[in-house]
């Protein structure tokens, strides 16, 4: 497979990314100093804008981007920021893309607020554009994203994630906010309920496919730019799929002497000993074909759509997503 690049995909539509640049940068402004000092923070942290491209290029597969598909792209790149912003104070990290966090430099109660005033600023997009479509979307994906998150935290506590659980955790958490990028988009500009089906689903499939890759790359990947190390997941004790795989493929005494290690385990030795009998086990192997399976499901998806250039960019955009090393 030829590995595509995220800025060739995105060429596609440089014009209308431009535009949405604008549109946002244009949100996050506000009178009250601090809040603008922020958000020009922020701003300074650019990631990859996945999300705002798949609002995009659903918006033109389904029929075309028109101003409501800015002001969606706008409203999902706001929420995904927000909740960038509460993890960090949720998992007390220090670094965002390289750059302090939010919470290590203004601290947590001023984070807080400042996710709050993010994921606020969406909501007024979107009520101020009679987008009400939108509303429903986006409030049933944050109740999603939440109760995802929450189920982690349950289960993270036990260490007893099963495979069903893995995939419901992900579905919610991760999935959710990719598959609603692509309703939006497409709820942008047509009302034609098999087009509107076929774009959540290839968004809730191509969001299982990156956060199962993700979770290859915490085991098997290098050091990313945002200064993640290898095992962060065992460190804060999540279980994901390679590591079920593995447990269910080994002794039941052997399971749990690994389930100690993940509970007790505080230095690189005891977070490289689960990593290797990962590895051992044929754990990242078997998530790469899930992560495939799920990838194939994305594309079959977006057979019902005209053949395009932008068509084009979203099926590249999915092999982006399972081949990257970060």
């Amino acid at each position: 497979m030829i590995k595509p690049k995220l800025k060739e995909i995105s060429s596609t539509i440089s014009v209308e990314l431009t535009e949405f640049n604008k549109y946002f940068k244009e949100s996050l402004y506000s009178k009250i100093g601090i809040v603008d000092l922020i958000t020009r923070y922020l701003l300074r942290q650019k990631g990859k804008k996945i999300r705002p491209l798949l609002v995009l290029l659903s918006s033109k597969v389904a029929g075309g981007i028109t101003d409501r598909s800015y002001r969606g792209a706008v409203l999902v790149e706001l929420l995904h920021t927000a909740t960038l912003v509460h993890d960090d104070v949720v998992d007390n990290a220090d670094k965002r893309r390289g750059f302090w966090s939010i919470n290590a430099v203004f601290k947590n109660k001023v984070a807080v607020l400042m996710g709050d005033y993010l994921l606020s600023k969406g909501l007024m997009i979107a009520v101020n554009g009679k987008d009400f479509d939108f509303l429903e979307v986006i409030t049933n994906t944050v109740k999603r994203m939440s109760e995802g998150e929450l189920l982690q935290i349950k289960k993270t506590r036990k260490l007893d994630i099963n495979e069903e659980t893995y995939y419901k955790i992900i579905s919610d958490k991760t999935a959710s906010l990719l598959e609603t990028c692509c309703h939006i988009g497409a709820l942008s500009t047509t009302n034609n309920s098999e087009y509107l089906s076929g774009m959540k689903t290839f968004g809730e499939n191509i969001g299982m496919a990156f956060q199962i890759t993700d979770d290859v790359l915490d085991l098997n990947g290098k050091i990313s730019v945002i200064g993640k190390p290898i095992g962060g997941d065992i460190k804060e004790k999540k279980i994901t799929l390679p590591l079920i795989y593995s447990l269910n493929n080994v002794s039941k005494s052997e399971a749990n002497k690994i389930r100690r290690i993940i509970k007790n385990g505080k230095n690189k030795k005891d977070i490289q000993k689960v990593v290797d009998f990962v590895r051992a086990n044929n754990g990242i192997d078997f998530a790469l074909k899930k992560a495939n399976q799920f990838s194939e499901k994305a594309k079959k998806a977006l057979m019902i759509f005209p053949d395009s250039p932008s068509k084009i960019a979203l099926e590249s955009l999915v092999d982006f997503i399972i081949t990257r090393k970060n």
